[in-house]
């Protein structure tokens, strides 16, 4: 398709230059892109059916098993939690939309202490990366964490909030490179936080989950050294984004951080770049994909009351990817530019955007 792109439509550039939405008009109609369009649907679609059968023939067996995982835990003191709000409701931004095409979203429950949806989500995740995210489907936050600790080795965060964290891959990342912390992860899907909460007890990770909505939390001003979340901001609408970022503002304390891994920002990427990643906006059932990706980051975290000269952006490598040792080489050099082949693709050699600001 790029190919196709650079060979016979960039030269017939529109006046005053290509932009996303404008590669997006001219490339529609051309078989290339129907091609992959049809082959990412197609795909997906084929995808869900191949995990949705056998979870649900082993729904009973999960909820035995998340049961006996929760009381071992209890009795051998292993640590972490799980906290459900039945009252709480499901924001329309998920409840309304099978996002990613995922019959079901998120947050529908079959039955009583159902882990379904959790379940799909991790498999789906499994299959569709191709091992880019690691043997545990974690190296976003095992890179992030890492390449933290390593830019800052003073720092030490006490309690650390996931936001948006689904089944808790990253959110335990966190709880390895910090092992000291007291991590929290939230979500508003239920059978995603049991999900997780079973799997932060097989892989004896101490973690404590709660549902929740990241737009009022529910914890006190100044409470936690690390606010993160992971390919959560483009599914939310631009005014629950605002509301998201205050309250990651008023719940850290001062010398506090909060980082966001996500896609790179459309003004930092070509316009063909950004038009590819944009196929989700359009054709993959994410509706404040485009929206959040137009956004500029630093105008972002300005509105939320951090300062502008204590914004922060990295490029960071993939720590399953290369190894512990070429990892700290790579990550010690020269950060690359967002606008790269492997920044936020599911590429040999991918990198993680991230951005956020310290609290003053």
């Amino acid at each position: 398709m790029r190919a196709d792109f650079n060979s016979r439509v960039a030269e017939q550039g529109p006046a005053g230059g290509w932009s996303a939405e404008r590669v997006h008009q001219a490339m529609r109609s051309r078989e290339s892109f129907r091609f992959y369009s049809a082959l990412r649907t197609c795909s997906q679609d084929l995808l869900y059916q191949t995990v949705r059968e056998p979870i649900e023939r082993s729904s009973a067996a999960l909820i035995n098993e998340a049961t006996r995982l929760a009381r071992r835990g209890t009795r051998s003191g292993a640590g972490g939690s799980l906290t459900l709000d039945p009252r709480l409701p499901v924001p329309r931004s998920v409840s309304a939309i099978d996002i990613h095409l995922m019959p079901g979203s998120y947050h529908t429950e079959y039955g009583a202490d159902d882990l379904t949806m959790g379940a799909v989500y991790e498999q789906r995740l499994a299959i569709s990366t191709f091992g880019v995210f690691g043997p545990n489907l974690d190296d976003i936050g095992q890179s992030i964490a890492r390449f933290m600790r390593l830019l800052h080795p003073g720092w030490r965060p006490q309690r650390i909030l996931d936001l948006g964290c689904t089944v808790g891959h990253n959110t335990g990342a966190w709880k390895d490179v910090f092992p000291a912390a007291e991590v929290h992860g939230i979500d508003v899907s239920a059978p995603c936080l049991r999900y997780a909460h079973a799997r932060a007890r097989l892989q004896r990770r101490a973690v404590h989950y709660r549902q929740m909505n990241a737009e009022n939390l529910d914890y006190a001003d100044g409470s936690f050294d690390l606010v993160f979340s992971s390919m959560f901001l483009h599914e939310l609408p631009r005014r629950s984004l605002a509301r998201v970022f205050r309250e990651a503002h008023r719940v850290l304390r001062p010398g506090g951080l909060m980082l966001h891994m996500e896609l790179p920002p459309a003004t930092q990427l070509s316009p063909y770049d950004s038009f590819q990643l944009d196929w989700d906006g359009h054709y993959n059932n994410e509706p404040f994909y485009r929206t959040f990706r137009a956004c500029d980051p630093r105008q972002l975290i300005i509105e939320a009351g951090f300062a502008a000269k204590r914004y922060v952006q990295h490029v960071v490598p993939s720590w399953s990817a290369l190894g512990a040792t070429a990892w700290r080489r790579v990550a010690r050099a020269e950060e690359p530019s967002v606008d790269s082949p492997q920044t936020g693709r599911l590429a040999r050699g991918v990198r993680w955007f991230c951005f956020g600001a310290w609290r003053d």
